[in-house]
């Protein structure tokens, strides 16, 4: 195993699709030039120098080249700078990526894949801190991923360039820049789209989440442990499609349900799964359902409000202690 950050994970999936074939390339805004505002593409220029290519300051243009281009038969991936600006190519997006193999009636492909750096930042404000995935799972046609560690990281990326549907990819900030284990070239496995990973066993409460919401969980899973109580954690890693029947084993093991993520708890993914849950295994139900998210309010820039719309272990910790001591 080798010790290597989210950053460099996905950077090595990058470098292995690129080798294996030319129709992949990437471009966005500052990656070939600077690798990337987080450094996600350092010196990947220099290995593919004309597949890594600087684009203008355009999500309408980023985004509508490569879906031209994937239609055209490359395997384009897009990064998006900030998962934010996703919402200026929200046509190109929904209307024409989503669509296109639809439409046409199967004879195109959409071999596309958007990377979109999301989640709160320290002092990010507003418009560089929001996390916005429940917006594309409503989209048929798309594919959504939102990986927690390096491992994932690289081999989510590897499978979505490969994938011929259209893949957005979150990767929270602030994992960018952390480290995690990374198998060998020779024991990695390949990651199938739509399965989850149960990290964890638990008897007593199932907590279902992904991206830097499992960071959360971890804590919260540790801290039931010191108060006697097991919880079974699961990493989504998909969200589009998720693994339904994963969450649904869990939970008639267990009869108690949390699902926390980073994003705005109103209408947030989480309202998906819980749905899910109350139709298909109402009667494997102790308690209520616990959902935890961010406040309904943009993410100030202040130092002093900023840690208000962040997730809490304590609260967090709190709240599941409620959960299991509901009858």
């Amino acid at each position: 195993m080798r010790t290597i950050t989210f950053a460099q994970a996905t950077l090595e999936a990058m470098a292995v699709t690129m080798e294996e074939d030319p129709a992949v390339f990437v471009m966005g805004e500052d990656i070939a030039r600077q690798g990337g505002i987080f450094g996600q593409f350092k010196d990947l220029a220099r290995q593919f120098p004309d597949r890594v290519i600087d684009t203008p300051i355009s999500e309408t243009f980023i985004v509508g080249g490569g879906v031209g281009a994937a239609l055209a038969g490359a395997r384009p991936v897009v990064d998006m700078h900030y998962a934010d600006f996703l919402s200026v190519a929200m046509d190109e997006v929904f209307n024409q990526m989503a669509k296109a193999r639809f439409m046409f009636g199967g004879q195109a492909k959409m071999p596309i894949v958007l990377r979109a750096p999301d989640g709160q930042l320290t002092n990010g404000a507003a418009q560089h801190t929001q996390s916005v995935e429940a917006w594309f799972t409503h989209i048929p046609g798309l594919k959504v991923v939102s990986p927690s560690n390096p491992y994932d990281a690289k081999m989510t990326l590897i499978t979505a360039i490969r994938s011929d549907d259209p893949v957005i990819y979150f990767e929270n900030k602030t994992l960018l820049k952390e480290s995690g284990e990374v198998p060998e070239l020779a024991d990695e496995v390949p990651y199938e789209l739509g399965k989850a990973r149960g990290e964890r066993e638990g008897a007593d409460v199932t907590i279902v989440s992904y991206s830097i919401g499992m960071k959360h969980a971890r804590t919260a899973a540790d801290a039931l442990k010191k108060r006697g109580y097991s919880a079974e954690v699961i990493d989504l890693i998909s969200l589009l499609p998720w693994d339904r029947e994963a969450v649904l084993r869990s939970v008639r093991k267990t009869h108690r349900l949390c699902i926390l993520h980073e994003s705005i708890k109103q209408g947030g993914f989480g309202g998906e799964i819980a749905a899910t849950v109350v139709e298909d295994a109402f009667d494997a139900l102790k308690a209520p359902i616990l959902r935890i998210g961010a406040p309904f309010c943009p993410s100030p820039f202040s130092p002093t409000l900023e840690p208000q719309v962040r997730l809490s272990d304590e609260k967090i910790t709190r709240d599941l202690l409620k959960l299991l001591e509901y009858h």
